[in-house]
């Protein structure tokens, strides 16, 4: 580079999956975390699910989706069948050309120095796309959840980032058949918005002030509702019905499901449905609990912020993994059934029980996740990783 000549821009092509909004949020905080430390970025986005025709798309995200609301049995099998060194190869060999020919048409245009992948099928697409075009950057997978399945253990990537160290062993375990390497896995923690960062030393006024800010009271418990942003939680009604149920008040939020907006007196909860909100950082930051499924994405937000969690009905496999995590460290709570989950919810409201629990929560959060990641892809850049 001729001296006094300004840097090359970083293009970073960020290719995310619409099969759950986890995945795009951890992308996006990456990148973010990323301009912050080379304000030369330029972002282009691409998202798998966009690429897929309509027979790879019916046996890929309408099926995951049909599984999780009627059959998630089904998945359950799935993932445990495919999680395993002898998965048939026709499975993983197709992670390679699921969506190829859109994401040639759009890796030509980018031409990018760097492809973030925060879902396992990405990274060996554009493993794909890297060779076919004849490209060179640097290939990393965000993986969004603290186990790391089969699918997970790509050796198209070039740098892996995890949650933990355990995870890293995991994925260590399954790339011993190809040579992986210590060093081309980072332990940064899943990536969140520095929306919910800024929010994390926030005071009981603060709360309280929160909660008026948004039309809630100040004065009664609050829970938010963890159902995904696909709206298939298929116990999101039983789930509901016990909240309504627990013999004292409480405030309920619902971002995500089927029902109309607004809100609506049952029993004893007040249930907000708000849908999609950008307020959803604060509404987190103002709550005493969060209840239903948990993401990757969730339980790292929710540890960084202090807020316990009362897992109900997981996304067989990977959520499953999730909630054994948080049992693990004591940072909330797994109820099998309505019974226990409404003796469940009693016992965190009460406010040193509750304590506890968040203690524990914030003891295994990783809340500057983000900006680690950021620093582990600059110096996978700086290394000369990328093939």
């Amino acid at each position: 580079m001729t001296q006094g000549a300004p840097p090359t821009p970083l293009k970073v092509f960020e290719f995310s999956a619409a099969f759950g909004g986890g995945h795009a949020q951890a992308s996006d905080a990456l990148s973010l975390a990323l301009a912050a430390l080379r304000p030369d970025l330029i972002r282009v986005q691409g998202d798998f699910v966009s690429y897929l025709n309509r027979f790879e798309r019916l046996w890929t995200l309408d099926l995951y989706s049909y599984w999780l609301e009627y059959a998630p049995g089904g998945y359950r099998w799935f993932y445990t069948w495919t999680d395993s060194e002898q998965e048939p190869k026709f499975i993983t060999n197709t992670f390679n050309y699921l969506g190829l020919p859109g994401l040639l048409r759009d890796m030509q245009a980018a031409q990018p120095g760097l492809v973030l992948s925060s879902f396992p099928t990405n990274v060996a697409l554009a493993d794909t796309a890297r060779r076919r075009l004849g490209q060179r950057f640097l290939n990393v997978l965000a993986v969004t959840d603290y186990r790391v399945h089969h699918h997970w253990a790509r050796p198209e990537a070039d740098l892996l980032l995890v949650a933990t160290q355990d995870a890293k062993a995991q994925l260590m375990h399954w790339g011993k058949r190809w040579g992986l390497i210590a060093e081309r896995v980072a332990v940064t923690g899943i990536p969140i918005s520095a929306r919910f960062t800024s929010l994390l030393d926030r005071t009981p006024e603060q709360v309280a002030a929160l909660r008026v800010k948004h039309g809630l009271r100040p004065d009664l418990p609050l829970l938010v509702v963890s159902s995904g942003g696909k709206g298939t939680y298929p116990t999101l009604n039983r789930l509901l019905g016990v909240l309504s149920h627990l013999g004292r008040p409480v405030q309920v939020i619902v971002t995500s499901g089927r029902g109309p907006l607004g809100v609506e007196r049952v029993g004893g909860a007040s249930i907000h449905r708000t849908g999609y909100t950008e307020a959803f950082p604060e509404l987190l930051a103002a709550a005493d609990l969060v209840v239903g499924k948990a993401g990757g994405l969730t339980v790292a937000e929710t540890s960084a912020l202090g807020v316990p969690m009362v897992v109900y009905e997981p996304i067989p496999g990977q959520e499953e993994y999730n909630a054994e995590y948080l049992l693990k460290y004591g940072a909330g709570v797994w109820p099998r059934d309505v019974h226990a989950l409404r003796r469940a919810l009693l016992q965190m409201l009460d406010p040193d029980e509750r304590a506890l629990y968040s203690r524990a929560t914030r003891s295994i959060s990783t809340p500057d996740a983000a900006d680690r990641a950021a620093r582990a892809v600059l110096a996978g850049l700086e290394s000369g990783l990328g093939r």
